[in-house]
């Protein structure tokens, strides 16, 4: 079981390269792990094991934040509408997005970073993502606003990007003139 001490923090250069492609079909242990990070994230969210086992409840999980330099990603969540999602995914690829930017108007968070950073982080309003899944399926998925904003946060782990290198240095909540809060 994945627990907050498997959580790899900022300052560790993991975080800041590139992760490797899967080689598909992945094997068994890549699998295994996969399922491990989608598992952590549920049970993050399920407020008695949360509290149980000291987890800060979390939507999205990278491998590189469990010190694994592989291209695989968990999210589990639900937006503002409601709709649920719920993916191990494996070599996720944006193949398209939006001219459009949104952001959270109460900023971003993340697993592997214990302190507030106050900031807009602008991200793509729509995006499309190819992945493999955990059955071996490649999917197409389309997604917009928060949605969008928790893959785009997850898949740039896997570039070795952080959300606050998007945080504009100068102006931490200047808003993109295309850019518009997806929480509103």
């Amino acid at each position: 079981m994945i627990t907050m001490d498997d959580i790899v923090r900022e300052g560790n250069p993991i975080l800041t390269k590139s992760a490797e492609e899967v080689a598909l079909p992945p094997t068994k242990e890549e699998k295994e792990t996969l399922e491990e990070m989608l598992q952590f994230l549920q049970n993050s969210q399920d407020d008695e094991i949360a509290e149980k086992y000291g987890l800060r409840a979390g939507v999205g999980l990278a491998a590189p934040q469990i010190g694994i330099s592989k291209r695989m990603m968990a999210v589990h969540f639900q937006d503002f509408d409601e709709n649920e999602y719920s993916y191990g995914l494996f070599n996720p690829k944006i193949v398209s997005h939006s001219v459009a930017l949104t952001f959270l108007s109460g900023g971003e968070g993340c697993l592997s970073v214990d302190r507030e950073v106050p900031g807009y982080v602008p991200r793509y309003q729509k995006i499309t993502v190819k992945a493999t899944d955990l059955e071996g399926n490649e999917i197409k998925i389309k997604l917009r606003g928060y949605a969008a904003i928790v893959f785009q946060h997850e898949i740039d782990h896997l570039n070795g990007v952080m959300f606050y290198d998007h945080i504009n240095k100068q102006d931490p909540f200047f808003v993109p003139e295309n850019a518009k809060a997806c929480d509103q």
